[in-house]
């Protein structure tokens, strides 16, 4: 995570062979891998859930075609779909070669996402402060500084939310982006001449270039998470670039140009469509309902010290990434296009960071600085212990949500065909092992609103009770419908037959209609 410490002392015997080094490991290097081996213990100690189930389902799809792959939740085309990313397409390589499936793949990435993750707070936050405490505040901070209720989002960092999103594209995406910080504010720091390849290889031009490529990376992977890293990469380059010239922006234009192009280069989907896309908007509004009660302790913790870093600096970095997400925050809010208050997540992190570099100052401190330190330990004690101790403890404390797993089901259904459901669990997580639904549960560019819309309709008349056989016949033949997953309280329609049933949640598993032409044949 970092580069460690040698220490040289006096050496005796073997150890002079050796030149009398010895390794010491940072703070950051030692909390890091507690950090790293804990998490990735309590992600696998839940159940996966949520989005795990679309995110499976398109590990499965591309697993079967890597080139043209389907919708991943219904029997239609997956041309367009933003779910295949450069990501998800390493995902199915790896199910490809490895026979693993969709759960398997996002169950076992929440571990190498942590990885990329702390790695990239660490090499932010040296870029910050050399202070060698300061990253493993950070971590803390941005871990259990939030609120006192829960905030459970992909994208969201808080320590009970990384039980369940560890595995998701978002973790990966913000891992990247802190990547890309770091880079960023070196070389906006950096005041010496510029070649075309400099000492260190991508010091010149290319690493402007492989800057671009890798914020390139983070939008086609999350293209919403790109917002705030390219707001963080504006504040980052206004704060810090203190020569501008003909040749200074041109770099970052070369940055640009190519983070652009790379975007513009994946041929799986558009990804600036997206930026017109309101299809999930409203799917985000629940983002502004809480706002103070999930991240209230960040603000009222973190404000004084970014508040001191602006008397400093009114350009200081995270000041203007703060201000810049909180517009964009307020735009979303305002303008009624929700998914902009996904970068929530990522507006904290200034608060955050700000209030780690200022308690790892050393001592002694101001009294201000002694209050501040004194207010941060008692608001991460009351987040920790009112959200995210559950977390790490498994009794006693609000736990993750424990969603029902469904191969009991998937085991008798073909890759394939189609499913009508009834089941909240169900709806998320069963495309996930390789069925389709006939009505897709998430919102997704490759299909029409209207589609999905009608889709869903055709899908309650279905399980309407008043619905009569015939009616149920049309929607079976429409959709190439070949199963029913129902709760138990819903009867099962006459004309199918049940085939397994959940000891757990009591949802049966009916067998309708018979094998048509698509992928339910084979």
């Amino acid at each position: 995570m970092s580069a460690g410490v040698l220490v040289r002392r006096a050496a005796h015997g073997a150890s002079a062979l050796r030149g009398g080094r010895v390794w010491r490991p940072t703070p950051y290097q030692a909390a890091g891998f507690l950090f790293w081996l804990v998490v990735s213990l309590a992600y696998w100690r839940v159940p996966l859930c949520c989005d795990a189930g679309q995110h499976a389902a398109v590990v499965e799809r591309l697993k079967a075609d890597l080139l043209h792959p389907r919708h991943p939740m219904a029997d239609l085309p997956g041309a367009g779909s933003a779910y295949y990313s450069p990501y998800a397409l390493a995902q199915g390589v790896s199910a490809r070669l490895t026979g693993l499936g969709g759960w398997e793949v996002v169950r076992l990435a929440g571990p190498l996402n942590l990885l990329v993750l702390l790695t990239g707070v660490n090499r932010f936050v040296r870029t910050l402060t050399p202070r060698p405490w300061a990253p493993v505040l950070a971590l803390v901070a941005m871990t259990l500084l939030w609120g006192t209720e829960r905030a459970w989002w992909s994208g969201y960092l808080g320590l009970m939310s990384m039980t369940g999103n560890l595995g998701y594209p978002s973790t990966f995406a913000i891992g990247l982006t802190f990547w890309a910080w770091a880079l960023t504010g070196a070389r906006a720091r950096d005041t010496r001449r510029v070649r075309w390849v400099g000492p260190g290889g991508l010091r010149g031009l290319p690493g402007y270039a492989a800057l671009g490529v890798l914020y390139g990376l983070v939008l086609l992977i999350h293209p919403i998470t790109s917002v705030a890293a390219v707001l963080g990469a504006v504040a980052l380059v206004a704060g810090w670039q203190r020569r501008w010239s003909g040749p200074v922006l041109g770099r970052w234009a070369l940055t640009g140009a190519t983070a652009a192009l790379t975007g513009a280069a994946w041929p799986y989907f558009d990804v600036f469509a997206l930026a017109g896309n309101d299809s999930v908007d409203a799917v985000h509004r629940t983002l502004y309902a809480h706002l103070a009660g999930e991240f209230w302790l960040a603000v009222v913790v973190g404000l004084p010290a970014l508040w001191r870093r602006g008397r400093r600096s009114p350009r200081d970095p995270l000041v203007l990434m703060f201000a810049l997400d909180c517009l964009v925050v307020a735009y979303g809010r305002l303008s009624g296009h929700y998914t902009y208050g996904r970068v929530l997540g990522l507006t904290l992190v200034p608060l955050q960071f700000a209030l780690a570099v200022e308690l790892a100052a050393p001592r002694p401190w101001s009294a201000a600085r002694r209050v501040l330190g004194w207010a941060a330990a008692a608001g991460t004690a009351l987040g920790f212990l009112t959200v995210h101790a559950g977390a790490l403890i498994p009794a006693g404390f609000p736990q993750p949500p424990s969603w029902p797993a469904y191969g009991w089901a998937a085991r008798h259904i073909g890759p394939g065909e189609v499913v009508i459901t009834d089941g909240y669990y169900a709806g998320h997580a069963i495309a996930g092992y390789g069925p389709n639904l006939a009505a897709p549960a998430w919102p997704d560019p490759s299909l029409d609103e209207r589609e999905r819309e009608r889709r869903e309709a055709d899908v309650a008349r279905y399980l309407d009770r008043d619905a009569t056989r015939a009616e149920r016949a049309a929607v079976v033949r429409r959709y190439r419908v070949r199963w029913l997953l129902l709760t138990r309280w819903r009867p099962v329609p006459e004309e199918a037959v049940v085939v397994a049933w959940s000891e757990r949640t009591g949802e049966v598993l009916a067998r309708v209609g018979s094998p048509g032409p698509g992928p339910g044949a084979r």
